[in-house]
């Protein structure tokens, strides 16, 4: 089982989480299942970047970024070299820690 690590985020996790799931589950999906309401407004198809999180570690374990998850990665608030979409980015043998930025630029929030 690998472990993800999500940081604290004083909305989605105010205390932070530790998950243990098993490799082949993207991170979007193994918050969901966990009770971790990661925004994903275009039900995980890779074609918005409401689910943007930010590998603090184990970056390197997870597969290259697609050309079309990249592009829109560059529309993504407050992204970073480390930054992927949840919704493509799957887990697999090494532990990560992650932290949901502050902010989405959804502009069809589900919570609101």
């Amino acid at each position: 089982m690998t472990k993800l690590i999500f940081l604290p985020h004083e909305e989605i996790c105010p205390e932070g989480a530790v998950i243990e799931v098993k490799p082949g589950i993207t991170i979007c999906d193994a918050a969901q299942e966990n009770h971790i309401e990661i925004e994903h407004a275009c039900e995980k198809s890779c074609a918005c970047t409401t689910c943007h999180v930010i590998i603090r570690e184990g970056f390197d374990s997870l597969e290259e970024a697609t050309d079309i998850e990249e592009d829109y990665l560059d529309k993504a608030w407050g992204v970073e070299p480390d930054s992927r979409l949840s919704c493509q980015a799957v887990v697999a043998d090494e532990d990560l820690v992650i932290e949901i930025p502050k902010y989405t630029i959804n502009m069809v929030s589900e919570n609101h």
